[in-house]
């Protein structure tokens, strides 16, 4: 195993809980070595004025052997004492610039993404108290090191004290420790994925901001008729296992290493499955991150197969950058959990699900289903804005995905998901960003379409299973006039049907998709890859929401139309609260 590895903009520490124990053993390091020669190839490519510090015709060599010097000296003494060394008393000749230099290298190492892996090879599942001290300890023992190395040479140089001390994850970001486990399923070919070491316990510094190449999902993902795993060749170094609790089901995310940054940003979305479910086979397995050569005879890359005679589904994903957007993690997921649920009889729902108990002391269970960026999402965002003057307290039972069942007594019971959010931030209010952003993690910022991962609920929430008042569709495209309502009620089941099944929305930028779209039920995610199956689920499911009493309608967010990304969804939910508050 590699000590030390660098995908693009990601740096990763591989260790078994030792790490240097002072400046000098950092400055020692290989990894030391290699950032301070990546550093230097970019200053020489850039023709960067930084290398000034350096006497004339120094080559790329000599300036890695005396720029690494100087560090070592100065990491221990003041700029007198270095100077009595002619070979680096040169770099003082401009005090400034080499004060800036290193600023430089200390900014070119933390605009890396960085996470440590932890490997615990004592077979535990998750490590007790002590041991979790001991890690934390670890992760801050190295942040605190590469911060007082910055700041010793810092303070050598200028021979100025330092005023301002800002305590950032300068080491690294993300700590994970991982062990091995027995795999349940032992046949072949699932045998392949053995060795790879499941992540036990994480630790984050939020908020943690990360830019994975893409910032868009295209297409949707396909059933293949063999297993991917069958041609796929597994060093087990290169990947690493989360295993996922989503709604009441269990699927390993296998990712690898190249998208480690996507991979850990699940534990914000999806709670770790505990260790007395581990003893358990999965329902899904995805492996995201396979390398591209395994992929190349299949026409669409994003695919699963139906495994029927281990009763599993597995889900399996390129490792080109063109797949390194989250969505890709997200989505697969729920396809799989769509996919089981149904063969379980539930009707998968994708949309968004709330509890209001309002000042009145009436209270609703609320759905507003609908593709991405119809306003689920912005909806609830609008239930929060306005809620003072409306409600007691509101409790999300899912952001994204959900399902619903019907218990052996005729009702309806609704499960979620995700015990987190995968929010667009465009079109939030910057008051509930900001207001979250210290348990966030974000992903590109600076373009369309940025996106946070957040905890919104729990776990006990989601596996609830709530009673359904509303079930709204989420119409994004039509403007509301006299003729047309905020909400609006459907008075028979094919019209609702026939809605539903449109899924019509307004494409915001979020997907590749652009203008007035239609997906079968807002959910390409399952139900298309499955229609006949999904038919009968929406027949039956529709005309027992009738039957019980479900107000089924649909609710006009206007939220893509230009102009009311904003107060579209606030007057929807207004409307909403207020029809509540009639009943």
């Amino acid at each position: 195993m590699k000590s030390f590895e660098f995908h693009g903009k990601q740096a990763i520490i591989n260790c078994k809980g030792e790490i240097c124990d002072s400046s000098k053993d950092l400055l020692s390091s290989e990894l030391f070595k290699e950032v301070l020669k990546r550093f230097l190839d970019e200053l020489n490519v850039k023709g960067s004025h930084f290398l000034n510090i350096f006497p004339k015709n120094t080559g790329k060599l000599e300036q890695n052997r005396l720029i690494l010097k100087l560090l070592l000296e100065l990491s221990e003494n003041r700029r007198e004492k270095a100077m009595e060394n002619k070979q680096l008393a040169v770099f003082f000749n401009d005090i400034y610039l080499l004060h800036q230099f290193v600023e430089k290298l200390y900014n070119f190492w933390r605009s890396y993404e960085r996470f440590m892996v932890i490997y615990s090879e004592d077979g535990s599942k998750s490590l007790d108290k002590t041991a979790w001290t001991t890690f934390s300890k670890t992760i801050e023992k190295l942040n605190h090191i590469v911060r007082k190395l910055y700041r010793d040479i810092c303070r050598n140089i200028t021979k100025e004290r330092l005023s301002v001390y800002r305590q950032m994850p300068a080491g690294c970001q993300v700590g994970t420790i991982v062990t091995k486990k027995d795999w349940v399923c032992k046949c072949e070919p699932y045998t392949k994925l053995k060795d790879i070491h499941f992540i036990r316990q994480i630790l984050i510094e939020p908020p943690l901001l990360i830019d994975p190449p893409m910032n868009k999902r295209s297409g949707q993902f396909t059933r293949v008729d063999k297993n991917p795993l069958d041609k796929i060749k597994i060093n087990e170094d290169d990947w690493l296992c989360y295993p996922a609790k989503v709604g009441d089901l269990v699927i390993y995310l296998f990712f690898n290493k190249t998208f480690i940054n996507l991979g850990t940003a699940v534990i914000n979305l999806f709670d770790m499955v505990p260790d007395d479910e581990l003893d358990k086979a999965p329902d899904a397995v995805y492996l995201y991150g396979v390398p591209e050569e395994y992929m190349e005879h299949y026409k669409e890359k994003t695919v699963f197969y139906d495994d029927k005679e281990n009763d599993l589904l597995i889900g399996a994903c390129p490792s080109n950058e063109k797949y390194g957007y989250f969505g890709y993690v997200k989505k697969m997921m729920l396809t799989l959990h769509n996919i089981i649920v149904m063969k379980r009889g539930r009707l998968p729902v994708h949309g968004a699900m709330v509890r209001v108990e309002m000042k009145n002391g009436k209270n609703a269970n609320v759905i507003i289903m609908g593709d991405t960026g119809t306003g689920k999402s912005e909806s609830l965002e609008a239930f929060r804005i306005i809620g003072e003057k409306y409600i007691h307290d509101m409790t999300i039972i899912f952001d994204d995905m959900g399902s619903l069942e019907i218990t052996e007594d005729g009702k309806i019971k609704a499960y979620g998901t995700e015990t987190g959010a995968f929010v667009r931030l465009d079109d939030l209010q910057l008051g509930y960003t900001l207001g979250n952003v210290d348990r966030s993690i974000i992903m590109s910022p600076q373009k369309i379409n940025a996106r946070a991962v957040l905890p919104i609920t729990t776990l006990q929430e989601v596996l609830h299973g709530y009673s359904v008042d509303y079930f709204m569709y989420a119409n994004n495209y039509e403007r509301v006039d006299s003729s047309k309502k905020y909400l609006e009620e459907f008075k028979d089941v094919n019209e609702a049907i026939k809605v539903f099944r449109e899924g019509k929305r307004m494409a915001k930028g979020t997907t590749t998709e652009t203008g007035l779209v239609c997906a079968y039920f807002a959910n390409i995610f399952g139900p298309v890859q499955y229609k006949e199956m999904h038919d009968k689920l929406a027949d039956k499911y529709f005309a027992a929401l009738f039957r019980t009493g479900t107000i089924v309608g649909q609710i006009r967010t206007q939220l893509g139309i230009k102009g009311f990304e904003s107060n579209g969804p606030e007057h929807a939910a207004e409307a909403l609260f207020k029809e509540i508050c009639k009943r």
